[in-house]
């Protein structure tokens, strides 16, 4: 167990502390054990620690915010997803936290963000329960016992999940908040168990740094063939970003978040964080089996008796996750590398069961809906949603995004069309109706899709014009009904589909007035 002096621990985000007692870089095992010791969770049959978040079972984007200084104030795109706190407020925030971990026990990891070494962040997590430390350890990149002889972290994150926010006196919007100082170099976190928080801060810092150093940050997951084709899997949650690239035929690069520089395709992390919620291991075998040891499940109930999960609970929330470290993943990609991608598939999981299955997108088409980033929510899962409601995120990743989309989409757009990759639109929602009375897209056929459409065979085939949403779907995919590939052809009432149709085309036009100012041929990609 290596351990470490308070002053070198937090002298750059707390000059003030002298008495914190910091245990730093502990390792998987014995990090367990403490975890264990303190009561913080439990181990399952299988061997991973199981925790609960509490109230907050997901990200909390409200209580988000980024300091407004000269670093920020014309280069941050603020609004709802960049709300701007003052460095008066941060710095009011940070004495509470002083205060608060004044003679206090927490743990530490040092950790890279960023498999390219030319573009590496070194990260400092501080944190106060042990079950985060071991989720960072898993999810970051570990550096060496060399490296950590010399490490000087570049941004640091502080997580007091205990030390609440007094909005009247701070300027937080609750008690909960997650604000970071890139002048400072340092996220504060607090008033949330959610570990999630400290994975998208990261990547939220790299969105805001890389696109200045010549490479685009990407909410993506990534995987390589045989032949060294790379492939990009955007998506949002629930879309089957993890799913999909975690395939038996291809080696894993990483599941959720990556950069496109000069040398190729880079995982930003060091590992994997899979939703769980009915997973089977027919279903997904890759992710079942990479939970064992060293795992952290998230809100996932365990029998009492036996200690075996119950992934098909969802009376705590339907976001449980396991956090495991990538070479979990028997074919994995563990230097975190691949070429430049020769495919970008782009994921929906749309609700509205109208959408293609598969389609082949132009360039513009590839901005077009990059920057539209849609999917959709079930009817269900939250207060009020009573039928599929449409949801818009730009970029596949809008939370996570300080600077303009247009920035992004330009460099999607230069890296495609630099590198002559194909692009994709792949639906793993609905067909023959709508969320209700459809069905799920099966896994199996969206397997068999994405795999034609990555090996070439769709190249040459022949495709037709969907009239409403001017994409190109392919006639016939090997392997999958042809009616499938028309969801026209999945609907018993066809004047509803048309109906259903063309609602969702109106909601993407008016979504993408937002994006007034891009190139008009762009605008003209989307649907009819």
């Amino acid at each position: 167990m290596a351990t470490a002096t308070a002053a070198n621990i937090v002298s750059a985000a707390f000059p003030e502390l002298s008495t914190t007692r910091p245990i730093a870089n502990v390792a998987t095992a014995p990090l367990i054990e403490i975890i264990l010791g303190r009561g913080e969770a439990h181990l399952s049959a299988r061997g991973a620690v199981t925790a609960r978040t509490g109230k907050f079972t997901g990200r909390t984007p409200p209580n988000r915010f980024i300091v407004k200084d000269a670093l920020t104030a014309d280069r941050v795109a603020w609004g709802k997803s960049n709300q701007a706190i003052s460095p008066e407020s941060f710095e009011k925030v940070r004495r509470r936290m002083a205060a608060y971990l004044d003679g206090r026990e927490v743990f530490v990891q040092d950790c890279f963000a960023g498999g390219d070494p030319a573009y590496r962040l070194k990260v400092r997590v501080v944190t106060e329960l042990a079950w985060h430390s071991l989720f960072v350890h898993q999810l970051f990149i570990r550096p060496s016992a060399e490296d950590l002889q010399t490490f000087t972290p570049d941004f640091t994150i502080v997580s007091m999940p205990g030390c609440e926010a007094v909005p009247a006196e701070d300027g937080t919007a609750s008690g909960t908040y997650i604000l970071v100082n890139f002048e400072r170099r340092l996220i504060l976190i607090g008033g949330t168990y959610y570990a999630g928080e400290m994975k998208k801060s990261i990547f939220s810092v790299l969105n805001f740094l890389l696109p200045e150093r010549g490479v685009m940050p990407m909410h993506c997951s990534a995987n390589v063939g045989a032949d060294g084709d790379s492939a990009l899997f955007f998506g949002l949650s629930g879309t089957g970003k993890t799913t999909l690239s975690a395939d038996a035929n291809r080696r894993l690069i990483g599941d959720d978040e990556h950069g496109w520089g000069a040398n190729g395709v880079f995982n930003f992390e060091g590992g994997c964080y899979a939703k769980c919620i009915h997973l089977s291991e027919t279903g997904e075998p890759e992710i079942w089996n990479a939970i064992r040891f060293g795992t952290v499940l998230e809100n996932v109930k365990l029998d009492p008796a036996t200690g075996i999960p119950d992934f098909n609970f969802e009376g705590w929330t339907e976001n449980t996750r396991a956090a495991y470290p990538i070479e979990y993943i028997d074919n994995a990609v563990l230097s975190a590398r691949g070429p430049h991608p020769k495919n970008v598939v782009l994921l929906t999981a749309d609700a509205f069961g109208v959408m293609p299955p598969i389609a082949r997108l132009s360039v513009a088409q590839a901005m077009y809906h990059f920057l539209s980033g849609y999917t959709a929510k079930l009817a269900g899962t939250e207060a009020g949603v009573t039928e599929p409601k449409a949801t818009f995120s730009t970029c596949f990743g809008e939370p996570f995004m300080p600077l303009s989309p247009m920035i992004y989409a330009k460099m999607l757009g230069e890296r495609v069309t630099q590198h002559s990759a194909r692009c994709w639109l792949i639906n793993t929602g609905w067909t023959g109706g709508a969320y209700g009375v459809g069905t799920r897209m099966k896994l199996s056929h969206t397997r068999t899709m994405v795999r034609a459409a990555l090996s070439g065979a769709l190249n040459n085939a022949k495709y037709n014009t969907d009239p409403i949403f001017g994409l190109e779907v392919p006639a016939e995919v090997a392997g999958v009904p042809t009616e499938v590939l028309n969801p026209r052809n999945t609907w018993k009432d066809a004047a509803a589909y048309e109906k259903a149709a063309k609602h969702l085309a109106g909601l993407f036009r008016s979504n993408f007035e937002r994006f007034s100012g891009a190139p008009a041929e762009i605008a003209a990609a989307g649907p009819r």
